[in-house]
């Protein structure tokens, strides 16, 4: 018997519910917009439209895949991210709102250094930013669209990741001001054509979204996170803290007089975090909040040698 687009949404969100999906009813009106190729409001305008039974087979299999906890960008094969377009697959981390913060941070810092410049042209002196652990690419896409003066190193240890961000840059036509890099950590900017004892790569800005989750408790997490985004992604060490030990040891080298480095850090994390910081001769700017009022940003200049 054909069912109508408001029963489909009806049915397939108590569906949901019963699997414990947050926000069930939006999960599903998602689904059945990329079902239909429609933007989601406009599925209100057709509550009456009957499903066809392809349709209605095809919704089925894409809220069961839902309901084994795929995460919903997985399903679709993109997610939206400042207001851009990136592919997402299970090679790389699935962005988050909060990290959208962080781009808009980094971007609205390299604005004002770019506004110190003065005009661009011929000859015209760039800027330079090294996005940590790019995932998707979404930071570096993000930071080269706001700044076109930009060039930027987008350094990731996966391989998988990094076809998927050069894609997204491509995608979204920002591929020449990026360079994508494999490497564990910022060891990989001494290698390739720089000749020895040459002066390591120097950035303005460093940003990055490092893995902080500690091990113990990846297995706490929802599933959507647990079995589908990349534990090299998430797994921070024992503490959460093992990457934020390296960069407050080892990215000062690489940044230019009064370069900023900014982080993204997990619940709870901040005042240890500055203490790494500050530990290492760093100013700490600020901490910023994200959409909850929860300390998320770590904003830090070098200090002295």
């Amino acid at each position: 018997m054909p069912v109508t687009v408001l029963e489909a949404i009806q049915k397939s969100a108590a569906f949901l519910a019963k699997k414990n999906v947050e926000s069930p009813r939006l999960q599903t009106e998602l689904l059945l917009a990329h079902l239909l190729k429609l933007p989601r409001m406009k599925l209100y305008l057709n509550f009456d439209r009957e499903l066809s039974v392809a349709e209605t087979d095809a919704l089925r299999e894409l809220v069961k895949r839902r309901g084994l906890r795929e995460p919903l960008q997985h399903i679709v094969g993109a997610t939206s991210f400042c207001g851009i377009e990136v592919k997402v697959s299970r090679q790389a981390l699935i962005p988050r709102p909060e990290t959208e913060l962080l781009a808009e941070a980094g971007g609205e810092f390299l604005l004002e250094l770019e506004r110190r410049l003065g005009p661009a042209g011929p000859g015209a002196e760039s800027l330079t930013a090294l996005d940590f652990g790019t995932g998707t690419g979404c930071i570096a896409i993000a930071l080269a669209l706001k700044c076109r003066r930009v060039k930027i190193t987008a350094l990731d240890i996966s391989a998988e990741a990094l076809e998927l961000a050069a894609e997204n840059a491509k995608n979204n036509l920002v591929h020449e001001q990026i360079e994508f890099r494999q490497g564990n950590g910022l060891k990989a900017l001494a290698r390739g054509a720089e000749p020895p004892g040459s002066r390591p790569a120097t950035f303005e800005l460093i940003v990055g979204n490092p893995p902080y989750i500690p091990t113990a408790e990846i297995a706490t997490l929802e599933p959507e996170v647990r079995d589908f985004d990349p534990r090299a992604a998430l797994d921070g060490g024992s503490d959460g803290l093992d990457f934020y030990r390296a960069l407050a040891v080892d990215a000062k080298p690489h940044l230019k007089a009064q370069g900023k480095i900014m982080l993204e850090f997990g619940d709870g994390q901040a005042d240890v975090i500055s203490r790494l910081f500050t530990g290492e001769n760093w100013i700490v700017e600020a901490i910023r909040e994200d959409y909850s009022q929860r300390a998320r940003i770590l904003v830090a200049r070098a200090s002295g040698p």
